[in-house]
């Protein structure tokens, strides 16, 4: 309906001298006809009739409008409505183009009646108009007056004066009224709109005007979840304005406008400025554009939203403060009894208009700002993730991947919790402003008095807000190394067993907990503080303000009006006082986020133009010319002076010792070094297979296909070729078998051979081949070298530069490139290079004498002979691991890379939930077990089970135990006095307006004053008093909840965290405790503020007006049915929305990682769609999530307002026997009711949410433990073992109840001193023997005796730490050297140094500055893996006991330094007797016997020679490595 400008003719007597046509005839059909109260046939405003006349209107029982209103204000107000909310609508209309909607039945309906505005909106695919829906909502409430008006005038004068205009008016009428009925239901989706794809739409899309500002479109969810627990499937699909790539491509956009701006700005202003010298740029890298402010970038993407969300919130500000002004209103209507009775029911019900009004506005405005918090999140997320794909290594290095975990998770976050507190910047002084100026209205200057009070709190309530801020700062310091130090115990608990360390790191974990429970004390002191001084400050700016008024002159008299009216704007100040200093904290913690995410964002990011792509000298795919490649610009180049140039096709073989820069020639290749001079050309594309294969967490096929459509041919090739077929066998799932994080279950070899299919399959045109043939046993890289990698291999015809340490295959390469500190020292054919005599001859010579003997002799075997043994070890040996190396050596990382492959060497496990860590790798007959676990079900680690239903009683149980009983009745009974002293108060302050005026004046005021003022600082007392106890009950909860997760996790058998991701443990220790910690006590009080508050409530309305106690009834009932459905429904989403929130950061770790790979394939967008869709996930449940709360607020405050209406209806019904001071009394509460009834349900929810924690932390405490870790009774005697002779009797074990055996009745013995050497193919029980040594693993039957002790008798640490072992990974722990090598302190410094000298480190350290308090990072990060090897070598030196354990411990150490080691241990260890899992057959040649061992059993034990003499099992795996 779209109306002209009225003609000046508005007031004209002409009843023709009028407007459009559709204002005009609804004014025609206004006209009321006679009149009872008007003898004048003159129907429109002449000069001499007013528009109000206030007998007419106000001072009468039956109230009218004059003629005059009715046809001019009336008419008019509906079309200024329109008019002015038009040119708004116009624009937005044409910015929403959603397609046309097909012209329905209820379109021509609506059509009739509001011709121009609803075609528009039809052809721009409007399917609710809410413009609409108000302009004839306001048709219908000015109808209603004329309306009754005319039924009046026709019942008074018993006929109806002008028929026709009476019959017009009514089919107006009804016209209008079925006009609004229509615009409330919504259209057909629009016609041309892109066809909704999603099996579950939101169906905010599609709801109608009335349903949107009700969030009636949430009502079916909620019924669904009231009914089951919702599931995954059962959530809504985003809108698409909320998707993830959407959100984040403007924001990527804006911030490219804002870097294009401020380039252009900073080239201008360097315009006039001179260049730095030529040197200077050179050294300096390219240079730096500054960056421009992220949130300039943020605010600009999202401003339209914050638009929106402040004219909400102005209107809702404006709405609060008519409350107030109708309380005082109907306070002076209860005062005067001659009133006529129509006023106070038209205050009530206005009461009700604009508290529903104010409620519809605010839940609006909430919805609103928390969606733009939601999209804030995800932004950041999105941004933070493509930026982490393209930092350089160096940045990489300085923030570890759980720094850049954390952007995403709590700074993000931060984001998100701030946004609905931005606008308090704008409202709180608007709020604060008009409130200020009320109370003058109501108490003169007096109200000065209340305001100075405020703003003198307003610096101790800042001071208070820096202190606890700074607590938190420092606790989260602590909380921070405590969850590092959990997350390496937990990454290196194998570790910690077997060298029975448990208690030192125990002591590390309680000193650090200790310190963080002294904080958490001292801020929970500083919050009982701020509690005291958030309910004394309003009741104290009260008491001034009043004593104040009553003070200054003795006839000012303290009336109903005055107080209540004072005290509920007091109580809109309130709120924003309250808010202004979380505001602040707030506003304090996301600068700090903003600081990092800028810092973050203006990192370095790797040069795309490092390699030249496109050009290149003919007849070559690789050239480096005079080549210089760094790590970082502050350290010394780590490559330089490189000049090499690889043909087409060619197989290049790069060798050198241990750190001489292998691996980094092919980063510097794949442009992930920083180059300092020199060109690198490539040309084609390229497949990287790392040294430490880097796997996803997905099925195997998916991790050979890497993005490629599924060729099932060349898949079946790819497969073949890198000997995976019969590991598929073994899978459980075959090709769809899941790879659990960090590839956990597959063995080394597999992984390694998984990440070569990968390359095989993509197809590539150059292969970067970095030591893949290490980590497979050597007839398996013999196969992969014939089949993949050599001149007759699939990969023949293409570019191979391959970094290897097996010399074997040297000679069938096209040219060897040979390194020595970087520097390219040799180069040439094989056969060139040997007769060149140079260092590579020598080293050749030495650690090969017999090398060209055993070619010929391979030469001289048959093909088919050949071919027959190698199809027999491959059939044998489906699962090859590295345990079985013979003459390969995986080359060591080289120092400089050490971030990129922090996290490939600690692997991750399978995290479930919370903060990504750092896991073990297991044993090789631990990974067999485990896949044969697995076979039941492809899914490798179940999932973590997510609660369904109400938490159990027994919980709330359990945390109110550990708070202590005693305690928390106290805290419950101080909360009931608080609340009898805020009712007595109140009581006393209506008492005291109802007091008598004697000669103007009221007696007794300072009496009054003194109690009232007594009974507020009691009410404080009493709150800091609750406050305090539940601190220290808090604290108490909190010690003794962490302290028996952590015993109870350090005494659980290794089997526990094999089976357990260890991110599943870390979440127990970091989110569930911080939530035991920091969230539990302060909800429990707010759960017992608003519960007491809406039961004083309650009490003081039913105690005023009796007759309020027959709607508590049905109100309790819809509050209940409200809270039922809300609680169980978001309970459920929250517990959704935990779940898929670690998949992002999983999956963000995961890409850290691997994200040398990504780049080199060219995966980086699929990536960032992959994790914008895991994003989109955890929103899907975000989403619905606010909605509910929404929909909550809504109906809740719907319940409130019923209370403020029927309070003050039930105070106008009867007030011929209420004082004003009673009404005013119990409208005043009733008008705070609805918070306090939000703030329940919404605590209620939050305690069932967050007291998951204690359920989850006590389900952790009481898990299974080991055995004691000191027997009394039974402990060995000094010296304990004195001979070292060890004895299995019919031993027999499994890793765990339901598995089959590892070891089968095994029964043999060791005699002390002797060195047997133990061997046998992947999954024949090797690690599972020395780990049931150790008891690791417990006996199903039998025994082992040492010395003729039965070690099931004594403690497991008498018995570990008599043993010393030289694990499979060497573990270090963040700290100094001298703590990984003694972390009891139990050896003198010159003892250390001596065991570092023989284990070969003495000149490294010695050249530390820091000598034995050298930092280790992170699992000796810092270290190469062959340094970490040898620090464990000097800890067993360390330990000297009579057993010594080696498990396949120089697996990752050059030739030279294994020759090193091998001769520390036949020295040292003489008289000790030495078990060896051997992976180089030559170095237990020498020992006194060899133990055979198949599938569990000993299949062959006797001396070497007898054994090779015997051409049994043993015979042939020499033969494999040329030793036999």
């Amino acid at each position: 309906m779209l109306c002209a400008a009225p003609s000046s003719g508005l007031l004209s007597p002409d009843p023709q001298h009028s407007e459009c046509g559709p204002c005009r005839q609804r004014k025609s059909f206004l006209q009321p006809s006679e009149s009872t109260h008007s003898s004048s046939r003159d129907h429109h405003c002449s000069s001499g009739r007013q528009v109000v006349d206030s007998n007419l209107s106000v001072h009468t029982d039956s109230p009218d409008f004059t003629p005059c209103f009715q046809n001019s204000v009336l008419a008019w107000v509906p079309c200024v409505y329109l008019w002015a909310a038009l040119p708004c609508y116009l624009f937005y209309l044409r910015h929403r183009h959603q397609g046309y909607i097909v012209l329905s039945r209820l379109s021509r309906l609506k059509t009739l009646l509001a011709t121009l505005l609803i075609q528009y909106e039809r052809l721009q695919g409007l399917r609710s108009s809410g413009v609409l829906v108000t302009f004839w909502f306001l048709c219908v409430v000015c109808g209603i007056i004329p309306f009754r008006s005319k039924i009046l005038s026709a019942l008074a004068q018993g006929k109806i004066s002008d028929p026709f205009r009476f019959t017009t008016f009514y089919i107006y009428f009804a016209l209008v009224l079925s006009a609004l009925v229509l615009s409330c239901s919504r259209e057909k989706p629009p016609f041309f709109s892109p066809k909704n794809i999603d099996p579950n739409p939101c169906p905010e899309a599609g709801a109608g005007f009335l349903s949107r500002l009700s969030f009636w479109w949430f009502t079916k969810l909620a019924i669904l979840g009231y009914r089951r627990p919702l599931e995954e499937w059962d959530l809504w699909c985003l809108n698409k304005e909320d998707r993830s790539h959407v959100v984040v491509q403007r924001l990527l956009e804006e911030r490219k406008k804002q870097q294009e701006r401020a380039a252009r700005h900073q080239a201008a202003e360097a315009s006039g400025k001179r260049l730095s010298s030529e040197g200077e740029v050179l050294l300096g890298g390219r240079p730096q554009a500054r960056e421009p402010p992220f949130l300039r970038a943020l605010m600009a993407t999202f401003g339209s939203s914050f638009l929106l969300s402040m004219c909400f919130k102005l209107v809702q500000d404006l709405l609060s403060f008519i409350n107030p002004q109708l309380l005082s209103v109907l306070i002076r209507f209860i005062s005067n009894p001659t009133a006529p009775a129509w006023w106070g029911f038209l205050v009530a019900g206005l009461m009700f208009v604009c508290s529903v009004t104010q409620t519809l506005i605010l839940h609006q405005y909430y919805h609103c700002i928390f969606v733009m918090g939601l999209r804030f999140r995800t932004g950041i997320i999105g941004v933070i993730y493509r930026k982490a794909l393209v930092i350089t290594n160096s940045v990489k290095r300085e923030s570890t991947a759980g720094e850049i975990v954390n952007l995403m998770s709590v700074d993000a976050q931060r984001f998100m919790d701030v946004v609905p507190f931005i606008n308090l910047l704008w409202s709180a002084p608007l709020q604060m402003i008009l409130a200020v100026y009320f109370l003058w209205q109501n108490l003169g200057p007096s109200v000065l008095a209340g305001v100075a009070l405020m703003v003198l709190l307003i610096p101790l309530n800042g001071a208070v807000a820096v202190k606890m801020r700074a607590f938190q700062v420092e606790q989260m310091k602590l909380k921070d190394s405590r969850i590092r130090l959990m997350s390496e115990i937990l990454g290196g608990i194998k570790v910690l067993k077997l060298y029975a360390w448990e208690p030192s790191f125990l002591k590390q974990v309680e000193d650090i907990r200790q310190e963080e429970l002294r904080l958490m004390r001292q801020a929970a002191y500083l919050h009982a503080t701020s509690t005291f001084i958030w309910i004394c400050t309003p009741f104290l700016v009260t008491l001034t303000t009043l004593g104040m008024y009553v003070s200054v002159d003795k006839n000012n008299v303290l009336d109903a009006e005055k107080a209540f009216v004072s005290v509920s704007l007091f109580n809109i100040l309130k709120i924003p006082l309250n808010m202004l200093p979380q505001l602040i904290s707030n506003l304090a913690q996301t600068s700090v986020s903003l600081k990092r995410i800028q810092h973050f964002l203006s990192q370095d990011e790797l040069d795309p133009q490092c390699v030249e792509r496109k050009t290149i000298t003919p007849g070559y795919t690789v050239t480096i010319h005079s080549g210089t490649f760094t790590w970082s610009q502050n350290l010394p180049p780590t490559l330089h002076s490189l000049d090499i140039q690889v043909p087409k096709g060619a197989l290049v073989a790069v060798v050198g010792p241990v750190g001489c820069g292998k691996s980094s020639l092919l980063s510097a290749l794949l442009g992930e070094m920083e180059k300092l001079e020199g060109k690198v050309y490539m040309k084609g594309s390229v497949a990287y297979v790392p040294q430490q294969a880097w796997i996803q967490n997905c099925t195997l096929q998916e991790n050979v296909l890497f993005g490629q459509a599924l060729d099932p041919k060349r898949y079946q090739q790819a497969l073949e070729a890198c000997a995976l077929l019969a590991d598929l066998e073994v899978l459980p799932g075959g090709s769809k078998t899941e790879i659990g994080e960090k590839g956990i279950n597959l063995s080394g070899g597999q992984r390694q051979r998984v990440s070569l299919a990968r390359a095989v399959y993509s197809d590539a045109d150059i292969f970067l081949l970095d030591d893949p043939l290490s980590a497979v046993d050597s007839h398996v890289a013999k196969h992969i070298f014939d089949q993949v990698i050599g001149p007759e291999g699939v990969l023949a015809g293409k570019t191979r530069v391959l970094v290897t340490h097996g010399i074997s295959f040297l000679p069938q390469t096209d040219f060897v490139i040979v390194l020595a500190d970087g520097q390219v020292s040799e180069i040439g054919t094989y056969a060139a290079l040997l007769q060149r005599n140079g260092s590579f001859a020598n080293f050749l010579r030495n650690y090969a004498p017999d090398e060209g003997k055993r070619h010929q002799e391979a030469d001289s075997r048959t093909a088919l002979e050949d071919k027959e043994v190698e199809e027999v070890l491959l059939t044998e040996d489906p699962l090859s691991n590295h345990t079985d190396l013979t003459v390969h050596e995986p080359v060591t990382y080289e120092v400089q890379k050490q971030f990129m492959r922090q996290l490939s060497a600690m692997s991750l496990e399978r995290e479930g939930q919370g903060r990504p860590v750092p896991r073990r790798r297991l044993g090789a007959a631990e990974k067999v077990v485990q896949a044969t676990e697995a076979k039941a079900s492809h899914v490798l680690t179940q999932e973590e089970k997510v609660e369904m239903g109400t938490v159990k009683l027994s919980v709330f149980w359990d945390y109110a135990r550990a708070v202590g009983l005693c305690a928390m009745l106290a805290i419950c009974l101080l909360h009931g006095g608080q609340s009898a002293a805020a009712i007595g108060a109140n009581v006393w302050l209506s008492a005291w307006t109802g007091e008598a005026v004697v000669n103007g004046q009221q007696n007794n005021t300072s009496q009054r004053l003194g109690v009232y003022a007594a009974l507020g600082i009691l009410q404080g007392l009493l709150v800091m008093l609750s406050a305090i106890m539940m601190a220290v009950g808090g604290v108490q909860a909190a010690r003794l909840l962490h302290q028996a997760l952590l015993h109870n996790k350090m005494r659980s058998p290794q089997s526990f965290f094999d089976t357990t991701p260890s991110g599943r443990i870390l979440n127990r220790f970091s989110k569930d405790v911080y939530i035991i910690d920091e969230v539990l006590a302060p909800t429990i009080l707010m759960l017992l503020n608003s519960f007491y508050n809406s039961i004083s409530t309650l009490v003081v309305i039913v105690a005023s007006t009796p007759l309020f106690a027959v709607v508590i009834l049905p109100l309790a009932v819809l509050y209940l049915l409200v809270q039922r459905l809300y609680v169980a429904t978001s309970r459920q989403l929250k517990r959704l929305e935990s779940i898929s929130r670690s998949p992002i950061y999983s999956h963000f770790l995961e890409t850290v990682t691997g994200s040398s790979v990504i780049r080199a394939y060219g995966r980086s967008q699929d990536f960032e769609a992959i994790s914008d869709a895991k994003v989109d996930t955890n929103q899907r449940s975000c989403y619905p999530y606010i909605a509910s709360n929404r929909w909550l607020g809504v109906r809740v405050e719907f319940v409130g307002n019923c209370v403020v209406f029927f309070t003050a209806l039930f105070a106008v019904i009867g007030r011929s026997s209420l004082s004003p001071g009673l009404v005013g009394l119990s409208v005043s509460y009733a008008l705070q009711v609805t918070l306090a009834l939000n703030w329940m349900i919404r605590t209620i929810s939050d305690l069932e949410s967050n007291i998951v924690a204690v359920e989850r932390v006590k389900e952790y405490s009481k898990t299974e433990t080991e055995a004691p870790w000191v027997v009394e009774g039974s402990r060995p005697p000094v010296g304990w073992p004195l001979q070292g002779e060890v004895e299995f009797r019919n031993y027999s074990v499994r890793y765990r109840p339901g598995l089959e055996l590892v070891l089968k009745d095994l029964s043999l013995q060791v005699r002390g001193g002797e060195k047997v050497g133990i061997v046998g193919r992947t999954g024949a029980g090797k690690s599972s023997m020395t780990l049931c040594l150790f008891r690791i693993l417990e006996a199903t039957e039998g025994d082992i005796l040492i010395d003729g002790l039965n070690v099931a008798d004594i403690g497991l640490h008498d018995l570990r730490s008599q043993l010393t072992i030289i694990p499979q990974d060497p573990i270090l722990f963040s700290g100094t050297l001298r703590m990984n090598l003694d972390p009891f302190g139990n050896y003198s410094e010159e003892d250390m140094w001596r065991a570092l000298e023989l284990s070969h480190l003495h000149t490294f350290v010695s050249s530390q500055p820091a000598g034995l308090d050298f930092q280790c990072s992170e699992g000796g990060e810092n270290l190469s893996v062959g340094q970490r090897q040898l620090v464990c070598l000097a800890r067993a030196l360390l330990r000297k006991s009579r057993i010594l354990v080696l498990d396949e411990a120089t697996a990752a150490i050059d030739l030279e330094t294994d020759d090193l080691i091998q001769a520390t241990i036949h020295t040292q260890f003489e008289p000790c007797t030495v078990l060896t899992i051997a992976h180089r057959l030559n170095t237990i040649m020498d020992y006194t016997r060899v133990l055979v061992l198949d599938k569990g059993t000993i299949a062959e034990f006797d001396s070497p020679t007898n054994l090779i003499a015997a051409r049994g099992i043993f015979y042939g795996m020499a033969r494999d490595a040329g030793l036999a």
